[in-house]
């Protein structure tokens, strides 16, 4: 079991399995040192591990790439996303900058050989590397451990012992690396806060990177597993991307949140959809206010963002007082689309086992108060009309003593006798209600959205 000496937080379940890996395979006399910056004339190398061997110090880079990854010049060709810079190049310039600066220490360091490594994490990851450039410094997760023992990758002129330089390595590391302090980034979007989470998903506040001070957006970064058989993994897929595909049905609303983008990180372990940054408060927490104007404004609010959504063929399904935000100027907007109903598939696999849709996690998810008595047992049969159901129990919760009757019909038993969301939101407001379709088109339209 190698020792862990420091550094500073991983940032992606990858480099958690590699840095694991050594930690519990590596030999004992082994030391890492993860997630650190190295100095050097102006630049900041971020290194993702160094790990001192027998013989050498060793600067590695961890990608979680999948599959099949053709390296052509300079830049890597991964399927299923864009080709990327060549790890390889700009791994050998760190370990030169670290070379450096442990020469500049200690003078008689100078032997210390400085290899470097690019470690493919994925199981089903493959480079396919024509000229044998880039393979000589790639190795995979199995046989890492291996490689970093060869001595045989020392060159010439370099000691193949490195113990008697143990304590000027040290030192000359102490002083010039640094634990990674960097916040967090996603894509080219810098996080600059939390705002909360679980297991499954966290959000952030994050600006562009490239623009600093530029507009602020919400990230919802959902843990995925990327080691996950092929069923399992398109199933994760189909459920992170749903909120994406349904919100892309849905032309721009002041009442319905925005996407701006949704892509994967290098292994797949986190996906990451990109919305605008709405600064508000969860309607769930106007119900200790009791302020009826500012209420009532929201669930006007709420409704046309209802009414906008089901006009463009897609039902929330999971509409709550908590899916809702209220900003300060008093505008709700609709929020929660992870499993809303009306987005086409957004991935497919060839010979998928079964078919997989977000409604097998409805009944995991749902609260039960806010479901309409015709979905209790089948919330795969959600429509229209039991989102309404679910807007009319928010109604009761935040206004009991205003408009009963309007409130009464949107949580009808039958939800043939419940308004439309545009119907409910006409009765509110005092407007003339829009032109009723027939009852047959009105059924249809719940039955095949």
């Amino acid at each position: 079991m190698a020792e862990i000496v420091g550094g500073g937080r991983p940032v992606n379940d990858a480099e958690r399995r590699v840095i694991a890996h050594l930690r519990d395979h590596a030999p004992h006399d082994w030391l890492l040192l993860h997630n650190i910056e190295i100095p050097r004339r102006g630049d900041l190398f971020e290194v993702d591990l160094i790990v001192l061997t027998g013989h050498s110090l060793v600067v590695i880079d961890v990608k979680g790439t999948r599959g099949r990854i053709e390296v052509s010049g300079q830049r890597w060709f991964p399927p299923r996303r864009e080709a990327f810079g060549s790890p390889v190049v700009k791994l050998r310039g760190t370990a030169r900058a670290l070379k450096g600066l442990l020469v500049d220490k200690h003078r008689e360091l100078e032997r210390v050989y400085v290899d470097s490594l690019v470690v493919l994490s994925s199981p089903d990851a493959e480079l396919v590397d024509p000229g044998g450039r880039e393979a000589v410094n790639v190795t995979y997760l199995p046989s890492l451990v291996a490689a970093l023992a060869d001595p045989g990758r020392v060159r010439r002129g370099g000691t193949r012992d490195t113990k008697p330089y143990l304590p000027k390595i040290l030192d000359a590391l102490n002083a010039t690396v640094r634990r990674s302090t960097a916040p967090p980034r996603f894509g080219n979007w810098e996080v600059a806060e939390r705002l909360g989470g679980d297991s499954k998903v966290t959000e952030y506040r994050a600006f562009n990177a490239t623009v600093p001070g530029s507009e602020t957006v919400r990230l919802r970064v959902y843990q995925a597993d990327p080691l996950a058989d092929q069923e399992q993994r398109a199933a994760e897929r189909q459920r992170i991307a749903n909120a994406y595909q349904s919100l892309t049905r849905i032309p721009a609303h002041p009442a319905v949140v925005r996407s701006r983008d949704f892509f994967a990180i290098d292994d797949e372990s986190r996906f990451v959809l990109v919305l605008d940054d709405v600064r508000g408060r969860a309607l769930h927490l106007q119900l200790q206010e009791r302020r009826t104007e500012l209420i009532k404004g929201a669930l006007q609010g709420m409704l046309s963002g209802l009414a906008h959504v089901h006009a463009h063929g897609v039902v929330h399904r999971a509409l709550t007082p908590a899916s809702v935000l209220v900003t300060e100027a008093g505008q709700a907007i609709l929020t929660g689309f992870d499993y809303a109903k009306g987005a086409p598939r957004a991935y497919t696999v060839a010979n998928e086992p079964r078919a997989y849709t977000v409604a097998n996690e409805l009944n995991n998810v749902l609260d039960a108060q806010y479901v309409a008595p015709e979905c209790h047992d089948r919330p795969d049969l959600m429509t229209e009309a039991s989102d309404v159901y679910a807007a009319g129990v928010i109604a009761h919760q935040l206004l009991p003593d205003a408009a009963p009757g309007l409130f009464a019909e949107m949580v009808h038993p039958d939800p043939d006798k419940r308004p439309s969301a545009a119907e409910a939101l006409a009765a509110l407001d005092g407007t003339p209600p829009p032109a009723r379709d027939g009852r047959l088109r009105r059924l249809l339209r719940r039955v095949i959205p």
